[in-house]
């Protein structure tokens, strides 16, 4: 009995750190034992192509200056280096609000207007503005999900009502950007 209150103990923790997956592998008479856990990918966006080697020093809490010494190998700084290398240019696939699309004689300047319109309400919300013959765009956001960018296309429908989402090659965003849209949607 014991074995299964230290089972489903190692379940719940593991639940709120992750996915788990029970795999029932019974043999006669005995019940599932086998645990496989898989990790949910987190990735911090603010990281992207730096190494964390060259933040680690530096202020600490209250102003104090902190001190990290980190003893490596050449072969690791070089295999790390080499992988910020081969992965700068990665691109994510995601999904943008497309708040403006106009080919007509003031669309420069129209598209330039909806972008400070939406500056001003959202100023914490990436804005895209570009340019492809005939169109002049403005789009918004940088979303993994297409749930995520429906919460920002509900925002926006009041103050540009032709405002949809399109599946974009985007930025890699921040993590907590949730809490960051939500205290800008809240006016907080």
């Amino acid at each position: 009995m014991n074995g299964y209150i230290r089972l489903a103990t190692v379940v719940a923790v593991l639940f709120f750190a992750g996915t788990v997956r029970m795999q029932a592998q019974t043999v006669k008479g005995q019940s599932p034992d086998s645990l496989a856990l898989s990790m949910s990918t987190v990735m911090d966006s603010t990281l992207m192509g730096k190494s964390i080697f060259s933040i680690l020093p530096g202020s600490g809490r209250n102003g104090s200056q902190s001190v990290v010494s980190v003893n490596q190998s050449d072969a690791v700084l070089k295999a790390l280096n080499s992988h910020i290398a081969a992965n700068s240019e990665r691109k994510l696939s995601g999904y943008r609000v497309r708040i403006f699309s106009d080919n007509k004689q003031n669309a420069r300047t129209a598209s330039e207007a909806a972008l400070e319109t939406f500056k001003g309400k959202f100023p914490g919300c990436p804005a895209y503005r570009t340019y492809t013959n005939p169109f002049f765009k403005v789009t918004v956001g940088d979303f993994r999900t297409k749930s995520e960018a429906m919460l920002m296309l509900q925002q926006v429908k009041s103050i540009f009502p032709t405002a949809f989402i399109v599946p974009e090659t985007i930025n890699y965003p921040a993590l907590n950007k949730s809490v960051v849209f939500n205290s800008i949607i809240s006016g907080n």
